[in-house]
């Protein structure tokens, strides 16, 4: 379910080899080393690890080989190993 909330922040996704994704967002929802998560604009300042999958809007779905997660200064930034898999989200 997508959030009622509508702030916007920079999500920069990266891999070793390319930029994957950069823009403005509202959401991310990410699927952690301590579970899941959703990350909004403004949200706490984090560091983690990303295990499967990152999906960005409830929209853009990324299926990861591992990375890791900050969130500071309302921006995202994720390093990823590498994407596995990249779909839109089914409707």
């Amino acid at each position: 379910m997508a959030s009622a909330y509508k702030g916007n922040f920079r999500c920069v996704i990266l891999s070793a080899k390319r930029l994957v994704f950069e823009d403005e967002v509202q959401s991310v929802f990410i699927s952690g080393d301590r579970g899941e998560y959703e990350v909004l604009a403004y949200h706490y300042p984090l560091i983690g690890i990303v295990r499967e999958e990152i999906v960005i809007n409830w929209e853009k779905r990324l299926r990861v080989k591992g990375g890791v997660v900050r969130f500071f200064a309302n921006e995202c930034n994720i390093m990823i190993e590498e994407v596995v898999d990249q779909r839109p989200e089914p409707k």
